[in-house]
């Protein structure tokens, strides 16, 4: 009923047509999307609170003659409008973007609320000058008074311009949000097939770049173009470089898709990447032939607007792929990169190697030190360097890092080694130039290993730098400073890249989280190639890639192998069929199940790995996988680490578990509703040992499980992206060892429970982005250890007094807003540090 009372009061022209067609968007959308229902309806309800004032919002407007003080107030709507339109079209299996689009909604209904709030102080001076006409001053008497009406509502249009400045700023961000941050490293926009972003220009690609262009932006109905090298010289950066042109952004604008297709992706998972991309909803593919079909008419339905589809790394086992994909449309263009030519699908753009001054001047921005302190060698020993790496950027740039800052006898040392790779042509020998970057790791043999271990994740992923540090940590008796160490001394050497995913991403805090580990292809081969170089009874790590359900034959040949590695890599694609082979593998401590189906059948010599110590089960298909057999997993009783990413949870979970060693668990996009939100059983009985917990981007969980607190003996606890979860237990005080707690991004959480003052340890609390959080409660002020606290974007929340007894608190991260807050307080911390996050920073997507 307020509904319709709401619309029918809508009816009119102007400001109020606008705010009609916001509010009848919010009503359509919440009705048929249901994922956005909290945030929808929390906009309704401020739209319908406020719709009794339009018309006088209007009305006034026109008496005091100032149009533009509901200029950008429209312009907000307007764009609100958009906004939750776009939202319907979010697919409820995308649950990377739900969150950005909860956030700007919630951020949405606040700003117009505020907005409104101050335009309607004009409300004041229209009354005023309703009750002087009505006394029938005099005309003069009215004159003065409106002068003096003039000069208040100047004064009330100065605060409104001001807001509405930061509105336009917010709304700037906003617009750009979908960007990821990366300080270190080569990033992507927060797009599944959203083409990266080079953090530096590349050298030599100034003909490449210009030629190719000009074929990009000639109006042909198709065209298709093989960027054709050996691996290392650059094809996917030039390709990526490309997509940064303007003149090529300015042609295809949002329609440039860009896709790694490693060995094992096959069509109808490319095809359901693209439908993600552009927020569709995503069909029920019956074959490869359907999924081509949906294509055809999704770039149809695009056209005809110019289209660039970007295939990056093609095997040839992948060459039908291509021609599937050649569809006869106008302005639709395929750019391929691949270290082979494919005649039969379009014409072949061979890609050289640097030339010798190309070289040189990327080998110096690597190589030369900028202390001026440490060693340069002369311009001959640098030049035979460069020339050893035969212009080759990925040699080069491996090669000229691993070389900044050592000593001249470490020069003289490699180049005697590389000397050795006299004349690198083939890509084998362009792997035996970068094996000399390698073996000088011989100094460090743990990071040796750790870089060897790399092989074991699928082409062309993402690998969370919290895997890493678990399995080195467990493989090779470190603590978790000692690897991540390593994991810098591989990055300084340029041998992985290391992304950030949030700008205020801390390594002090002592969290990886927001840390990602890619690496090229090749460095990927050389860790295999080094991995697979002794027999399978006696490799320390054994990597089985399952294409389809082709079984390697060594594997096949034998009624039951017995492996004796400690780290066990298995990677299937979408067609298996769980049909696993029999196998033995008792000395495992690390096992990598990686796979991409809706269904999943663990391997039953899971039972017999008595010393498995650390289990990964990544899932990089589309939605969270069941398993038929997941209690299997109950016989693990030496396992100390588990990640699970997007595994749909049995509600059997947390009974059939007794994890007694287990220490560190961490559930990523994963469906855990099942077995959180309703169960009876104490958490503590299943993981009594448990120190680390991380839920991410969990979007099912309601509640933590009965007994969660009694988890007496955690220390780091990672609740974030959880966008269902409403509460935390009343009994959070009992987590006395707690030191690190993060909920950012919880956006329905409303309150923090009192009892948080009993977390005497507590050292780090990020509340970030925690947009229903009003205020802190009172008991914040007990928390006499704390020393560091995140509240970006927590521009609603109210602070106690109390945290002036906070007075170990050295640094408070937030955005401007919360920042003024926090400055009121500072006489009472001198030793408070408050530093102001200036961009939105969103989780990264693809």
């Amino acid at each position: 009923m307020a509904a319709q009372l709401a619309v029918s009061a809508l009816s009119g022209a102007g400001f109020e047509i606008i705010f009609g067609d916001l509010f009848k968007m919010v009503l359509i959308v919440l009705k048929n999307n249901s994922q956005f229902k909290p945030s929808l309806e929390r906009l309704q309800k401020m739209l319908e609170d406020m719709a009794p004032n339009i018309k006088r919002i209007e009305s006034f407007n026109r008496e005091l003659d100032q149009p533009k003080q509901l200029e950008r107030l429209q312009g907000l709507m307007s764009d609100g409008k958009d906004l939750v339109l776009k939202c319907s079209k979010i697919h409820k299996y995308n649950c990377l973007k739900r969150p950005i689009y909860n956030k700007k909604l919630l951020r949405l209904e606040k700003d117009i609320r505020d907005h409104i709030n101050i335009v309607l102080q004009f409300q004041e001076v229209a009354d005023t000058k309703e009750i002087l006409v009505k006394q029938n001053w005099t005309l003069v008497g009215v004159n003065n008074v409106s002068s003096g009406m003039k000069q208040l509502s100047n004064q009330v249009y100065s605060g409104v311009t001001q807001l509405s400045d930061e509105i336009v700023k917010l709304r700037m961000t906003i617009s750009n949000a979908d960007r990821v941050d990366s300080s270190n490293s080569n990033i992507r926009l927060a797009g599944v097939c959203s083409p990266p972003l080079l953090k530096v220009d590349p050298v030599g690609f100034e003909i490449p770049l210009s030629e190719l262009s000009i074929k990009l932006l000639k109006d042909e109905t198709s065209q298709h173009i093989v960027i054709s090298a050996l691996g290392g010289c650059g094809k996917t950066t030039l390709a990526t470089a490309l997509c940064q042109l303007e003149n090529v952004k300015d042609k295809f604008k949002s329609n440039i898709f860009f896709l790694n297709v490693p060995k094992l992706r096959n069509l109808t998972v490319i095809v359901k990447m693209i439908f993600q991309h552009k927020d569709r909803q995503l069909p029920d593919f019956q074959s490869e032939e359907d999924a081509v079909n949906h294509l055809e008419r999704l770039f149809k339905q695009i056209g005809p607007d110019p289209m660039l589809l970007v295939l990056d790394d093609v095997w040839p086992g992948s060459e039908s792929i291509l021609h599937k994909l050649k569809f006869r449309i106008e302005n639709y263009k395929i750019l391929v990169t691949s270290r082979y030519e494919f005649p039969s699908f379009g014409s072949t753009y061979k890609l050289e190697t640097l030339n010798p001054a190309d070289a040189v001047t990327l080998f110096q921005r690597l190589a030369l030190p900028r202390d001026q302190q440490s060693y340069a060698p002369d311009q001959q020993t640098l030049e035979e360097m460069v020339k050893c790496c035969r212009g080759f950027p990925l040699v080069i740039s491996v090669v000229g890092k691993s070389l900044c800052g050592k000593s001249a006898a470490e020069w003289r040392k490699r180049l005697r080694e590389c000397y050795k790779a006299a004349s690198i042509l083939t890509e084998h020998e362009v792997l035996d130039c970068l094996q000399s970057t390698v073996e000088a790791l011989n100094d460090n043999v743990v990071a040796k290993e750790c870089f060897m271990d790399l092989g074991s994740f699928p082409e062309d992923q993402r690998i969370p730098a919290t895997t890493l540090i678990d399995m080195w940590a467990e493989l090779y008796n470190l603590d978790e400073d000692d690897a991540i160490a390593n994991l810098h001394e591989l990055s300084d050497r340029n041998l992985i890249e290391v992304l950030v995913t949030r700008k205020d991403a801390n390594e002090d805090d002592g969290s990886y989280n927001e840390h990602f580990v890619t690496q090229h292809d090749l460095l990927r081969e050389l860790a295999i190639r080094e991995s697979n170089s002794k027999g399978i009874e006696h490799r320390k790590r054994v990597i089985l890639e399952i294409n389809e359900n082709k079984i390697p034959e060594w594997l096949t040949e034998q009624n039951e192998l017995s492996i004796r590695a400690k780290l066990l890599s298995i990677s299937t694609d979408e067609k298996f069929s769980s049909s696993w082979p029999s196998m033995q593998a008792p000395e495992v401590e690390v096992l990598l199940l990686n796979f991409q189906t809706g269904k999943y059948s663990l391997p039953e010599f899971i039972e017999g790995m008595n010393k498995l110590k650390v289990l990964v089960l990544y899932n990089y298909g589309f939605v969270p996988a069941e398993f038929s057999n997941f209690l299997l997993l109950g016989s693990l009783s030496n396992l100390k680490r588990i990640r699970l990413e997007k595994v749909s949870i049995p509600s059997l979970f947390l009974t059939s578990m007794k994890w007694r060693k287990l220490e560190k668990m961490s559930l990523v996009m994963c469906n855990i509703g099942q077995a959180f939100n309703k169960s009876t059983n104490k958490i503590s009985d299943a993981f009594p040992k448990l120190v680390d917990l991380t839920i991410d981007y969990c979007n099912d969980l309601e509640e933590l499980p009965t007994g969660f607190c009694d988890l007496v003996l955690l220390r780091k606890l990672s609740i974030t992206n959880c966008h269902k979860l409403l509460a935390l237990p009343e009994d959070m005080g009992n987590l006395l060892d707690l030191e690190i707690l993060r909920l950012n991004s919880c956006i329905e959480l409303t309150e923090l429970p009192g009892t948080i003052g009993g977390l005497q340890k507590l050292q780090i609390l990020d509340l970030s982005d925690c947009l229903s959080v009003m205020e802190l409660p009172e008991q914040i002020g007990q928390l006499h250890n704390l020393r560091k606290l995140y509240m970006i974007e927590c521009t609603s929340c109210e602070l106690p007094s109390s945290v002036t007894n906070l007075f170990h608190l050295k640094e408070v991260i937030g955005d401007e807003e919360t920042a003024m807050s926090w400055k009121r307080f500072k006489p009472c911390l001198p030793s408070l540090t408050i530093r102001v996050h200036k961009e939105i920073n969103l989780n990264w997507l693809g």
